[in-house]
């Protein structure tokens, strides 16, 4: 199967949060709790041996997402052609019907409700309407520090290596997050 994921440079991102502003700027998610990509500050040590690193988290769309088999409506799905978790908010019964099933199962807690009742889910769809344009994910795009790309996860693999660990983040070999990463060392 094709595989579209994420690489993330830690070594160049500043914590800016220019990615996830560009992004709930081009989806239109208003202001709130929902952020389809989040950026974590993680902060180790003590004075003066400070460290300091940021890690940027979405849907990792990944190989055998718990989301697709915790909906109890079907409406997350992953697409054949490109590996995508895409959900179908129509199908969706909401977070008061379903009690945050796909929330629950996640990791990485990319699966966003709005604080309205019975919001349904939505999460960040790799900007399928920009990919099937042939452009580059906004969060990318809007990146001032280049330290995101995506794209075919084995073309990934070839440019950047096949790190699946970072400061902050927790890889899990069962489902295989679709993305890799150039860590920031702590000292």
């Amino acid at each position: 199967m094709t595989q579209l994921g994420f690489y993330f440079d830690q070594t160049r991102c500043t914590g800016c949060f220019t990615c996830s502003v560009a992004c709930k700027d081009w989806h239109d998610i208003p202001a709130g709790p929902v952020n389809w990509i989040r950026v974590k500050s993680i902060e180790k040590g003590k004075f003066p041996s400070l460290f300091l690193a940021y890690l940027t988290m979405s849907c990792n769309h990944c190989a055998d997402p718990p989301c697709v088999k915790a909906c109890p409506t079907n409406s997350i799905t992953k697409r054949e052609k490109d590996g995508i978790v895409v959900i179908n908010r129509e199908k969706c019964i909401g977070k008061d019907e379903c009690g945050f099933k796909c929330l629950k199962v996640c990791p990485w807690d990319a699966p966003q409700f709005k604080n309205e009742l019975n919001s349904k889910m939505e999460k960040c769809d790799l900007c399928l309407d920009r990919l099937e344009k042939g452009q580059q994910t906004i969060c990318v795009e809007a990146c001032p520090m280049y330290a995101l790309d995506v794209g075919l996860m084995e073309k990934l693999h070839e440019k950047y290596g096949v790190y699946l660990e970072a400061e902050g983040f927790l890889n899990n070999e069962k489902i295989k997050p679709s993305i890799i990463f150039k860590p920031k060392k702590s000292n």
